[in-house]
């Protein structure tokens, strides 16, 4: 199958639609990509890259990735996240029919992470080259707009909705992460041609490199105590002041600590609140490559999900769910709905509701007390469902499926 991906975010940045990449390759099918300069999460072209002219390089020894111009997103803030999805679309527009010219595909692809806006280059491709066009939906829009307070004004939201249905419209096939997702996008258009398409994940290292940048106190403090893990954003989708709540409500727990890894918007308030609360049981790790993660994940006794109580987030299952599966670490989910219940069906640990500080810790504590052998078989359950449903070859094998038979009919 000859395949045109059309996508904001791609390597050098961080997402599962590389290693999904390499699995389609890997598996036969030709695969071209269309995106722009990356700058995901710091918001700075990464070295190597400029802003400006439009590029081509390889990935993965035959991959052609065609790059257009791009405004970084910046710092964030509203302004400059606006700039960023815009330039992606007006430079899509621009350069992507060009790059493309002359070339046959089977079926534009699009991975749509907010924005949706990311799809509007891909739909003019489509008539160009008259061919399909799927997209893989994995926020939710207006809705993530509205959950995390990016657009407040009702009549605003409404032209957005309206764009997404006109979107939609212009879509042959629609995939979506969660099948909460189904009923969600079936109101902006038709259900027959939304279906179940579950994010995915490579398979994780079980072991950990003896080579590191992460310091050796870190690795020290993570063998030496029982230490659940946070991974990712650390922004305000997260829920982190449960986390910290939950965190002050625990000092009595003398090995226990919060390990948190990653960056974003609240890094500096979580800083903010250790040293005010004086929580020395909370270990702010920073920033790894993902290269890096199995350094915390096989040193972790368990590991940490968690979102707001918002409704859109009950509909998703956050893309960390999948690794920590993985990874063979019995997992404490703190979110509702959709990715609570892929960890309960996965029998792979605990869950307790969205921003609920006390389940937050009685459901640590039950971790904490439980056998080590108990917690070994949360972990090996959630590795087996892992593999089962989201192990990134299956479920290149399973896209593949998809859009044949939605091609042929």
């Amino acid at each position: 199958m000859k395949i045109a991906l059309v996508t904001q975010y791609f390597w050098p940045e961080t997402f599962s639609i590389n290693d999904l990449v390499k699995s389609l390759v890997d598996q036969g099918h030709s695969v071209e990509v269309f995106t722009g300069k990356p700058n995901y999460p710091e918001g700075q072209v990464f070295d190597g890259y400029s802003p400006e002219g439009a590029t081509t390089e390889i990935f993965y020894n035959s991959v052609p990735v065609h790059r257009a111009p791009l405004r970084p997103r910046g710092a964030g803030g509203a302004k400059n996240l606006v700039l960023n999805y815009l330039s992606f679309v007006y430079n899509g527009l621009k350069h992507f029919p060009r790059q493309a010219q002359g070339k046959d595909f089977d079926v534009i692809l699009v991975f749509t992470l907010s924005p949706i806006t990311s799809v509007i280059p891909a739909i003019y491709l489509k008539w160009r080259l008259k061919t399909h066009l799927a997209i893989w939906v994995l926020d939710l829009w207006p809705e993530s707009l509205r959950a995390t307070g990016f657009i407040k004004n009702r009549a605003v939201l409404g032209l957005v909705g309206c764009m997404v249905r006109i979107i939609y419209g212009c879509s042959d096939t629609i995939l979506v992460q969660s099948r909460a997702f189904i009923a969600a996008v079936s109101r902006y258009t038709k259900r027959d041609k939304v279906f179940y398409y579950p994010n995915s994940h490579v398979d994780v290292p079980r072991f950990a490199s003896d080579v590191t940048t992460v310091p050796g106190d870190v690795l020290q403090l993570m063998d030496e105590n029982f230490c659940l893990v946070f991974t990712g954003n650390l922004g305000t989708a997260q829920a982190l002041p449960t986390i910290i709540a939950a965190a002050d409500q625990l000092r009595s727990l003398h090995d226990f600590r919060l390990v948190l890894v990653g960056s974003g918007s609240m890094s500096g308030w979580l800083q903010q609140q250790k040293q005010d609360l004086g929580l020395d049981n909370v270990i702010l790790a920073g920033r790894y490559p993902a290269v890096e993660m199995p350094q915390f994940l096989v040193r972790a006794s368990g590991l940490l999900v968690s979102l707001t109580a918002a409704e859109i987030f009950s509909q998703t299952v956050p893309a960390k769910i999948q690794s920590y599966l993985a990874a063979g670490r019995p997992i404490i989910a703190s979110l509702n709905g959709e990715g609570a219940a892929v960890v309960l069906e996965a029998r792979a640990g605990i869950s307790c509701p969205a921003e609920d500080v006390d389940a937050l810790v009685a459901a640590i504590k039950h971790l904490y007390d439980l056998p080590v052998t108990e917690r070994q078989s949360l972990g090996r359950r959630g590795r087996d469902y892992f593999l089962k449903h989201f192990e990134t070859n299956a479920q290149a094998a399973a896209l593949v499926d998809v859009l044949q038979q939605r091609i042929a009919k």
